[in-house]
């Protein structure tokens, strides 16, 4: 990693001057950005500002504004890096941020707190704000002369903020410039609340950003690891530590203070804060104190040991965007973990070839996205790095109260079955018990164990097993567990061999929350949050998969239903009752369907049907007779009764509407015409 050794203010993020020259190079080639750099005649290498933690000055971000429009030719160039920041690489954790902020009026509220990620040299304040639109203004400290440029730029990323939730981009209009002699930059914004009904037909492009985001930051996190635990000193991992905490968090400055291992004073690093307050700062720290609003703190603590703080520092007066507490929480249990490995390994003197392993570990779960890749990633490098004969990762089902097995290696294969088919229950196992109650490791020897666990050892042949918790904060994820057969055992477990398995429960307890957090966001995604029924993206995917199995499965047909007087209920009993009349409505169609039907919520108060396995056409109309009749009775709303109907639309496949779409389009047609002819009966189409 270089490190600059240019000394100058820190007023500008690196996350600003590599979008622009990530653009350059896309745009124009290295020869391009090269030309850019030379231009700028600016006194940093490309590498430092790509760097999300390298702040540089506020001239030297004018000038390598200026030298980018010049190289590539477009005056329009920096609305342009602005407009493309989300396919340019912006910041990961960012996205997230401002995804987590719900929606685009929330964002442009925190706009003040949002500048703080990439300047200090000024500021923005909302004049107003509504559900779609909003007026800022922007101004320029005292001192610094203004560049149209940075009007060009900014123009540019207000717009993109709306597309990170997979709407249009929003429309600026920018009529008053400090460069034109006003007293402020005034930008007047609009944006779309929803996209067009059927643009909604397709993919949430924002949610699947999201995804992209996520993957990304559990990539940078994971290589971030890599990198802190291929340090061959405690030093070089505490500056690492500090040096890529602007990946999880956008901020001016950092403050890393750990207590020595060894004892006497802290060991502490910082980058963008005041030297001569960095003690005082560091002091505070470490004794639990508080640093003021201004700061995000995150204790750097994995399971076993707390090695102390860190904190991102804004000006006095900003503050964190949206919950970056957890995000950098994330990080700094990586840096947890990694700091545990290399304590362990300088304690316990490891082998290079085992440091090795575990470095290969590392890299190896960043491209692990699911909890069974993470737990077979683990578990093939168990044996190598902690020199047990087998191994096994088993996760903990917390509705039944048992462990479950979902990765084993270095056994036969009939006792690698046995164990991948055994539930290791809490009522049955005191020593599970206690691992839950203390969150301790367990040594177990199958002479000595409990009746039930030494069934189990005898039956796969283990006799000696060294077992750490996997954890979450303090949640218990599961088990790793390192075993040998009868003779095999090293004569102590408790020292090297355990300090060896927990640093690899740590990592893998640090993937699998990672990986759970990937799927539930791929859920959301795909379902709607309100009913949990599957959303317009999957269900469309759904009828595809349907449509192209349905010549062996006999016919198939699709229901479009539309609830009637939904709107009556919104305006007379509230938003609150309009939901609920969606939650139980989603619930009668699903208890009126066939077991292997799909219900989906398309939007609003549309919902539809996958009928598969049709014997007829004929059967799809008395399955959307049984659906209108289920509405026959009133709902329960606000301790109300109220008759709400539905018009309902059947569409059966005939091969020539052969795609999904085309087949929701004809049910949707028949629909509305079951509501023009009056409601009360289904109308089938095709």
């Amino acid at each position: 990693m270089s490190e600059s050794l240019v000394s100058e203010p820190r007023e500008t993020s690196g996350a600003t001057t590599a979008l622009l020259l990530t653009y350059v190079r896309e745009r124009g080639g290295q020869r391009a950005l090269e030309e850019t750099l030379r231009l700028a005649g600016v006194p940093h290498a490309a590498e430092d500002l790509l760097r999300p933690a390298h702040w540089c000055s506020y001239e030297t971000r004018i000038k390598l504004f200026a030298a980018a429009t010049e190289v590539l030719g477009d005056p329009d160039t920096m609305h342009r890096v602005g407009a493309e920041a989300l396919t340019n690489g912006l910041n990961p954790a960012l996205v997230l941020v401002v995804r987590a902020l719900g929606s685009p009026r929330q964002v442009f509220r925190q706009i003040p707190r949002a500048v703080a990620k990439f300047s200090t040299t000024s500021t923005m304040e909302i004049v107003e704000s509504g559900a779609t639109h909003a007026s800022i203004r922007f101004t320029l400290h005292h001192g610094y002369v203004h560049s149209r440029l940075d009007c060009d730029y900014a123009r540019g990323l207000l717009s993109t903020v709306p597309t990170v939730f997979g709407l249009p981009a929003a429309g600026v209009v920018h009529n008053e410039c400090e460069s034109d002699g006003y007293p402020a930059c005034i930008y007047h914004l609009t944006w779309n609340r929803r996209a067009r009904p059927w643009a909604r037909r397709h993919r949430d492009t924002g949610a699947g950003q999201e995804i992209l985001a996520l993957r990304s930051q559990l990539q940078i996190l994971q290589s971030a690891a890599a990198d802190l635990i291929g340090s061959e000193d405690l030093d070089t991992v505490l500056r690492r530590i500090v040096a890529r905490a602007a990946e999880a968090v956008l901020a001016p400055g950092y403050l890393l203070a750990v207590a020595a291992p060894g004892g006497g004073a802290p060991l502490v690093h910082s980058f963008g804060v005041d030297e001569e307050r960095v003690p005082e700062l560091a002091a505070t720290l470490l004794a639990g104190g508080e640093l003021g609003p201004h700061t995000v703190v995150v204790d750097v603590s994995s399971a076993r040991r707390f090695h102390g703080r860190l904190a991102a520092v804004y000006r006095p007066g900003d503050g964190a965007l949206g919950d970056e507490r957890s995000m950098l929480a994330g990080y700094a249990g990586h840096a947890a973990a990694a700091l545990d490995l290399l304590l362990a390994r300088d304690e316990a003197r490891l082998e290079a070839d085992r440091a090795g392993a575990l470095l290969a570990l590392a890299h190896e779960l960043a491209g692990a996205v699911d909890a069974i890749a993470v737990c077979e990633v683990v578990v093939e490098a168990l044996p190598s790095v902690v020199g047990c004969s087998r191994a096994s990762i088993m996760l903990w089902d917390p509705t039944e109260g048992v462990l479950r097995t979902h990765a084993a290696v270095g056994m036969p294969d009939e006792h690698q079955a046995l164990l991948l088919s055994a539930a290791v229950r809490a009522e049955d196992t005191p020593e599970l018990v206690g691992m839950l109650t203390d969150r301790s490791p367990r040594i177990i020897r199958s002479a000595t164990s409990s009746p039930s666990l030494r069934r189990l050892l005898e039956s796969i042949g283990s006799t000696d097993v060294v077992a750490v918790p996997l954890l979450s904060g303090t949640t218990f994820l599961g088990v790793a567990a390192a075993g040998w057969t009868d003779g095999e055992a090293p004569q102590q477990l408790e020292g090297d061999v355990l300090s060896r398995l927990r640093g690899i429960g740590d990592q893998a307890a640090t993937a699998l929350q990672k990986a759970r957090l990937l799927e539930t966001v791929r859920h959301q995604a795909t379902h709607d949050a309100l009913t949990g029924l599957p959303n317009r993206v999957l269900f469309l995917d759904q009828l595809e998969e349907a449509l192209g199995g349905h010549r062996e499965a006999g016919h198939l047909a699709v229901l479009f239903c539309d609830l009637d007087r939904f709107k009556a209920v919104n305006d007379t009993l509230g938003h609150a009752a309009g939901d609920e009349l969606l939650r139980q409505a989603a619930a009668r169609l699903r208890a009126t369907v066939r077991p292997g039907d799909i219900v989906g919520r398309l939007s609003g108060d549309e919902f539809a049907i996958i009928l598969p396995g049709l014997e007829d056409g004929a059967d799809a109309q008395r399955l959307a007779e049984r659906v209108v009749s289920c509405f026959d009775e009133p709902f329960r709303l606000e301790g109300r009764e109220v008759a709400a109907g539905t018009s309902v639309g059947v569409a059966v496949h005939t091969g020539t509407d052969s795609t999904a779409d085309a087949l929701l389009r004809a049910a949707d047609a028949a629909m509305y015409r079951h509501k023009q002819r009056g409601r009360g009966s289904a109308r089938s189409f095709g």
